[in-house]
């Protein structure tokens, strides 16, 4: 057996949103008996995700939260809200500030108006009366808050580097997202500024470099059933956490987080065939899915299936050299852990596999910065800026290198 260990991946968000990777320890003797139950069984996979749910191993389970209720407000909550509004558009003309800048400063994440709490997924309401959760939290509960003020919503899945924690016999990696409260028409505005505002318990350089992909209100719904699923199946409430992911599957049905966690939660159960179908069909819709390999080279490493394993761990190592934003992660791990010759390293080899990033060379040139490396400091900066085609990062990186030339 290649792994004593039998660690499986799967993927929520909670740290903002949490990309969580749950790694569970398997009791050897229950893993010996699974090989010999299924390892020759035939597999079956589907287009109809209803041939993967297998509601005869698990109890209905009751109260599992509605859609809908995850954006309801209490009703003092709105009523304080459109207090502080009425109030504020009072000062309209002295203050001029927009409903969205508004709504920022009411949410006062980055000032200790909501704490930071990743261990626990909560509603909107929930957030709003505890006045703490995780990133996923603050995003649903800022959702809220703006349907109410009519305040337009962007949702922003952020490529950061994982950062792991162990609850029990898990182990979490966790991703993050956030959200853009966007700038209304003039005739619902306070003022005429178009700029939108980033809501994040993170500040705005602990990401800058990183990748945003705009995901849906429907994906974010998903998302948020993943997340209270693992928090069930760390709790060992496995009856709760199957019920969640349905749901989840029910909002998007290509969610393959959600049907990663759903496999670990059927390995947790001892339904390997189930398991292993399931890897097979979210590998058929993304073949380089990291969670999926993972979690499949485990299960094969368990069943002492060693040529399969060896054949997906070789996709799975393919496929993670061939990302440049794995160099680019782990060069940024090295820079924020100073380790500044390993980060040029890192990021050297970011670059060789795709010249055309801007953010690679922005790490660069601050990593050869600190080593005091001026000269290569500037012109990598000058190479950052003449990639990028964002206003902001033009103004950032503009701004940089006339401190640079003025030091």
């Amino acid at each position: 057996m290649l792994n004593a260990e039998n660690l499986c991946v799967v993927s929520v968000m909670k740290q903002s949103i949490l990309l969580l990777i749950l790694q569970l320890t398997l009791p050897l003797p229950l893993c010996l008996l699974l090989v010999s139950g299924c390892a020759t069984q035939s597999l079956q996979t589907s287009d109809d995700l209803t041939v993967y749910f297998h509601d005869e191993f698990f109890s209905p389970t009751q109260e599992l939260p509605d859609a809908d209720t995850l954006f309801e407000l209490p009703e003092d909550a709105l009523s304080s809200l459109r207090r502080e509004v009425t109030r504020s558009k009072g000062y309209q003309h002295q203050s001029k500030v927009m409903l969205h800048e508004w709504l920022a400063n009411y949410i006062n994440a980055a000032d200790g108006g909501f704490r930071y709490a990743d261990n626990v997924t909560r509603s909107a309401a929930e957030t709003f009366n505890d006045r703490e959760g995780n990133c996923l939290s603050l995003v649903v509960l800022t959702a809220a808050l703006a349907k109410e003020l009519d305040v337009k919503v962007e949702f922003q899945e952020i490529d950061i580097p994982p950062v792991w924690d162990r609850q029990g016999g898990f182990y979490l990696v966790n991703g993050h997202i956030n959200l853009k409260l966007v700038a209304q028409e003039k005739g619902h505005t306070f003022n005429f500024s178009t700029q939108a505002i980033q809501i994040d318990f993170l500040p705005e350089r602990a990401m800058q470099g990183y990748q945003k992909r705009r995901v849906s209100m429907s994906t974010v719904v998903s998302m948020f059933y993943n997340n209270i699923a693992a928090e069930a199946l760390v709790a060992g409430d496995y009856d709760r956490a199957y019920g969640l992911l349905k749901l989840a599957l029910m909002q998007e049905e290509l969610f393959l987080p959600a049907l990663n966690t759903l496999a670990v939660l059927y390995r947790y159960k001892g339904l390997d065939q189930q398991a292993e179908a399931l890897y097979k069909y979210v590998l058929s819709v993304d073949p380089e899915d990291m969670n999926a390999l993972n979690n499949y080279a485990i299960m094969l490493s368990a069943q002492e299936r060693l040529d399969e394993w060896s054949n997906v761990h070789k996709v799975m190592e393919l496929a993670r050299i061939r990302n440049p934003y794995y160099y680019y992660g782990m060069a940024q791990q090295a820079y924020f852990d100073k380790q500044y010759q390993d980060a040029l390293l890192w990021y050297k080899r970011a670059i060789a596999k795709a010249d055309y990033r801007h953010e690679f060379y922005f790490g660069l040139s601050r990593t050869y910065w600190v080593t005091g490396d001026e000269r290569r400091a500037e012109q990598s900066l000058k190479k950052a800026l003449k990639l990028t085609t964002d206003e902001h990062n033009k103004r950032r990186y503009q701004t940089k290198l006339h401190a640079m030339r003025s030091h």
